[in-house]
């Protein structure tokens, strides 16, 4: 991202505001584990990559390749873009379905209703992060009986300093453009902000600069935080963002004045 904002003529202040870290317990996708070999499953939606890897690395410390592969054979394996995809064909699967672009929530019951009605079908959903109770509930809405497979979470830094550094020069003003790659970034980027009682300054301090979003995903994160989408890309990439981005920050800044 440095190089990338670097490129364009911006001086880059990149911090990280999230680290990936397995789940201590890994319960819920175990019993996933037990109830797709006893039971089977009628459709597996998979959000990510890594969680894709994570759970078939947590299925495969208590069940044999071929039980599993024998238990998804009928299965709908639905893909939420190509990080699952690239996944599953490294392990061996391909996808019925493949999320298209820009891969919300929205994109993926859409993608599933045209498939086939879910009304009284078995929906596993593997989670990242933070669950998404928006496609949950949608599922449960058209009948489905969904199950949650959490697979890893997110956490803050360890070290939160460079965090905090981006976030006082942005309250002070010094900064014009905030990108944010990921919903998950906003939410802990409010949560230290809530700590040190500054959401409220943070919010009006948005309001004078740039704030651009990867996608839809991250866009909606923002909003529910009461903070502006200023630019989304045409493409949900991290160098068309930079490139964009940097084409349009002074008309919307100008406009902004």
């Amino acid at each position: 991202m440095t190089r990338l904002i670097e490129r364009y003529g911006g001086r880059a202040l990149v911090a990280p505001a999230l680290r990936e870290i397995p789940l201590e317990d890994n319960s819920a996708a175990l019993r996933f584990g037990e109830q797709l070999l006893t039971e089977g499953l009628d459709v597996l939606i998979l959000l990510t990559g890594v969680g894709t890897t994570t759970l078939f690395e947590i299925l495969h410390s208590h069940h044999s390749k071929d039980d599993i592969a024998a238990a998804l054979r009928d299965t709908v394996l639905i893909a939420r873009g190509p990080k699952p995809v690239a996944a599953l064909k490294a392990l061996g699967f391909q996808p019925t379905l493949t999320v298209p672009e820009p891969n919300t929530w929205v994109d993926v019951v859409s993608t599933l209703d045209g498939h086939r009605p879910v009304k009284g079908l078995r929906v596993a959903v593997q989670e990242y992060g933070l669950p998404n109770p928006d496609l949950l509930e949608a599922l449960k809405q058209r009948g489905a009986d969904v199950v949650p497979v959490p697979v890893y979470r997110w956490a803050l830094p360890e070290d939160i300093t460079p965090l905090k550094q981006v976030l006082s020069d942005i309250l002070a003003g010094h900064v014009q453009v905030m990108l944010i790659t990921t919903a998950v970034q906003i939410d802990h980027v409010m949560q230290v902000l809530e700590q040190e009682g500054k959401s409220i300054q943070f919010k009006e301090a948005c309001k004078k600069l740039v704030v651009g979003s990867i996608g839809p995903t991250a866009s909606e994160r923002l909003r529910r935080h009461g903070l502006p989408v200023d630019f989304e890309p045409s493409h949900g990439r991290m160098g068309i963002l930079v490139k964009e981005t940097s084409e349009q920050t002074h008309r919307i800044l100008a406009a902004k004045q």
